[in-house]
């Protein structure tokens, strides 16, 4: 039985208990009261109700105090017995004394069953009281036990949950330290590579400058190179340009030794016809005019050796002293 049951049955064992209780008074008080009255003085009647309810409030008392002794688990001694089982007989006595002087059989049981009752009640009550306590201590041990069993298991629970926790911070700090140490060697690594990269980058920088200052060294030199050929052919093609032209100019000297020669010979002959008898044809005539004007001949002895008129070898002699030279010449050379 829980708590909640047991203080039901307290309840219950209480109200039954103050319920037959109760009714015993009644009962009491009126079967004493005519009896007290009849051997009590006629002025004084009036207090024959005041012995019932005495020995009533004994009763009351004792059930009450046993019950709360019986709550507490104590025991009041031999006078509380002794005042119950007073307090019983006396009701008992007084509730069947009417009944026995009148030698009332039936009156006597019949007005013995509420003392009796009274009395089995308070001492059953009694008994129950106490069995409902000592089984309440028992219980409440139980419980007591239980709550300890309980508290001691939280507490191992507990400790268990501490040590789980404290195991798995363990656990989370040992990982987080091998988090940490992995991540710094992944950092070291990767320091390590990065360095490594750069140094291969600036191996590579330094390889490419290198490549490239050789590359610029050698096309610097064969720049140079053809810097140097190039004015070596320069040179060359000027040397040979000017000893072209040097030949040229001497070929062209020769040739105009040649021609001057030539055309000295040509005048020669052509001013060596002597004075025309009539007019020579226009071609030859422009020849020894062309001839006679590079000789520093006159117009008039011009005109005696061709035959044609002073006006014409004049207009003739006019068109030789235009800057075109070449044209006497040619007259001189197309003449011969």
């Amino acid at each position: 039985m829980n708590a909640v049951q047991i203080r039901s049955a307290e309840r219950a064992l209480s109200a039954g208990t103050w319920l037959i209780v109760a009714g015993a008074m009644l009962y009491s008080i009126l079967t004493v009261t005519p009896l007290a009255a009849a051997h009590t003085p006629k002025e004084w009647r009036w207090t024959a109700p005041i012995l019932p309810l005495v020995v009533d409030a004994a009763v009351v008392i004792v059930v009450r105090l046993d019950a709360t002794l019986a709550r507490l688990g104590g025991h009041g001694g031999r006078w509380p017995v002794a005042l119950r089982w007073m307090t019983g007989i006396m009701t008992l006595a007084l509730n069947i004394a009417d009944a026995a002087l009148k030698k009332d059989l039936v009156g006597v049981a019949v007005h013995s069953v509420a003392p009796l009752l009274l009395i089995v009640t308070a001492e059953t009550g009694l008994a129950y009281r106490k069995a409902i306590t000592a089984a309440q201590v028992v219980a409440e041990q139980k419980e007591r036990a239980e709550r300890e069993r309980r508290e001691e298991e939280a507490a191992e629970r507990r400790e268990r949950d501490e040590q789980r926790r404290r195991e798995e911070r363990e656990a989370a700090e040992r990982e987080r330290r091998e988090q940490r140490e992995h991540e710094a060697r992944l950092a070291r690594e990767q320091t390590e590579r990065e360095e490594r990269a750069r140094r291969e980058e600036r191996e590579r920088e330094e390889a490419r400058e290198r490549a490239e200052r050789a590359e610029r060294e050698r096309r610097e030199r064969e720049r140079e190179q053809r810097e140097h050929e190039r004015r070596q052919r320069e040179r060359e093609a000027a040397e040979r340009a000017e000893r072209e032209r040097r030949e040229r100019e001497e070929r062209e000297r020769r040739e105009q030794t040649e021609r001057e020669e030539r055309a000295a010979r040509v005048r020669a002959a052509l001013l060596s016809v002597g004075p025309a008898t009539e007019k020579r044809p226009e071609d030859q005539a422009r020849a020894i005019v062309a001839a006679a004007h590079a000789e520093g001949m006159s117009v008039r002895a011009a005109a005696g050796l061709c035959g044609w008129s002073v006006g014409w070898v004049s207009a003739r002699y006019a068109e030789l002293r235009n800057p075109s030279s070449g044209n006497a010449e040619l007259a001189i050379a197309s003449g011969s």
